[in-house]
């Protein structure tokens, strides 16, 4: 499987006796799948369907669908509401009549709210049958052009994920060659002091006992194995495909703690910047992986 995304944006349009029907579809980020619908109002027994084709294609984020019909016969004669026109007409002639009002012309009673209706030709059974159906069909191609949309979106997220993961694997790497100074630096720095402190040196093997209890503190070998670990995971999951979202933001707080704890075990200026550094690298990691299907 390939990695996926969670934004993207598709259309598709079918035609035919029962009129047009015309489908966009929309996505992005989503904890889980969330499949909102805009249906106009005789759709209600797509509905169902619909949200079939969107679990069968998604797994996370938010879908939006907009389904919008149009009759046939789109320009149905328009007729007048005689009983309408005259209740207006009987309403305004009193206040006429009374000096309150201008007699209305018959354009501005024409205007009013009924008086000029319109209705669309009744679709028989078979023709609802293949409104549906086309209804249906639309929303898969859109779902399906959605989907490559969030394909395309996965690739080049996988790309830049990757090359997070190389910045990680760098920082371990330098960490580590630094990490293998320590014990060595920390005995020396522990000298150092205590030849200010006490005149004509210490114990050495005092100074050894202290020298390796501030070694096992900093130790951040542990960490270091750790990184490795979740470095191999990552790639293995990026190898693998979508959906693997919540697994990688999982992991990349996973990351973090690691990163924090080199830190706060960190005696040693070098080794704290790249500690810094990683930690910068996997937020960009993590606000990265939001994205991921």
């Amino acid at each position: 499987m390939t990695l996926s995304g969670m934004t993207g944006f598709a259309r598709s349009e079918r035609s035919g006796v029962y009129g047009s029907v015309s489908v966009e579809a929309r996505s992005v980020n989503g904890k889980g799948l969330d499949v909102r619908l805009r249906l106009p109002q005789g759709l209600d027994a797509v509905e169902n369907p619909v949200r079939e084709l969107a679990k069968a294609r998604f797994n996370r984020g938010s879908v939006s669908l907009t389904v919008t019909l149009t009759a046939a016969d789109a320009s149905a004669e328009a007729s007048v509401d005689q009983a309408r026109l005259m209740a207006y007409v009987e309403a305004t002639r009193a206040l006429v009549d009374k000096g309150l009002a201008e007699r209305p012309t018959a354009g501005e009673l024409l205007m009013l709210k009924g008086v000029i209706t319109s209705e669309d030709a009744v679709l028989d059974e078979d023709q609802l049958a293949a409104r549906d159906a086309a209804v249906l069909d639309a929303v898969a191609e859109a779902f399906d052009g959605l989907k490559t949309a969030r394909l395309e979106e996965g690739a080049a997220l996988k790309s830049v994920l990757d090359g997070h993961l190389e910045e990680i694997t760098d920082l371990r790497e330098q960490a580590a060659n630094c990490a293998a100074a320590l014990p060595d630096a920390i005995k020396a720095r522990l000298q150092a002091k205590l030849d200010e402190l006490i005149s004509g040196g210490v114990d050495p093997d005092r100074l050894a006992q202290e020298a390796a209890m501030m070694a096992v503190k900093a130790d951040v070998r542990e960490e270091l194995d750790r990184l490795k670990a979740h470095i191999d995971s990552a790639h293995a999951l990026l190898d693998a495909g979508s959906p693997c979202g919540r697994k990688l933001d999982f992991l990349s707080q996973e990351f973090n703690r690691e990163a924090n704890t080199l830190c706060s075990k960190s005696a040693d200026t070098q080794l704290t910047n790249i500690g810094l550094a990683l930690k910068a690298t996997v937020d960009r990691l993590r606000e990265q992986v939001q994205n991921v299907e």
